[in-house]
């Protein structure tokens, strides 16, 4: 069974890869959604597969760390596109979230992408 939680981040970034004429080339922020999914059994005593608490503390030092902040002056985020963001997100929430399958990344209400380790 999947669970899932969402959660919002405010960030400024810019994507050095792009040639200059491009608008995401210059400093600009993002109201970030970010879903993270939770894979697992069934608890019968619990009638859960994880506590929504266990999620919200696993992503606190994330939100700490990125929220209001600049994502290229995050270590690994020198080219902070919606996808590296989702890997690092990954990357960063795995150990405390074993059963983490995938983790979205939405950078407007209609474009984004989703990432499954």
């Amino acid at each position: 069974m999947d669970i899932f939680r969402i959660f919002h981040l405010q960030c400024a970034r810019r994507l050095p890869a792009l040639p200059g004429s491009h608008p995401c080339s210059r400093l600009h922020g993002h109201s970030f959604k970010v879903e993270l999914v939770v894979t697992g059994d069934l608890d019968p005593v619990l009638g859960w597969v994880l506590d929504f608490a266990d999620v919200e503390a696993a992503w606190q030092p994330i939100h700490a760390a990125l929220d209001h902040r600049c994502l290229n002056d995050i270590d690994g985020l020198d080219n902070p596109t919606s996808e590296n963001l989702a890997v690092w997100l990954w990357r960063e929430l795995k150990p405390a979230l074993s059963g983490l399958s995938a983790v979205t990344v939405m950078e407007a209400h209609d474009s984004g992408c989703t990432y499954r380790g």
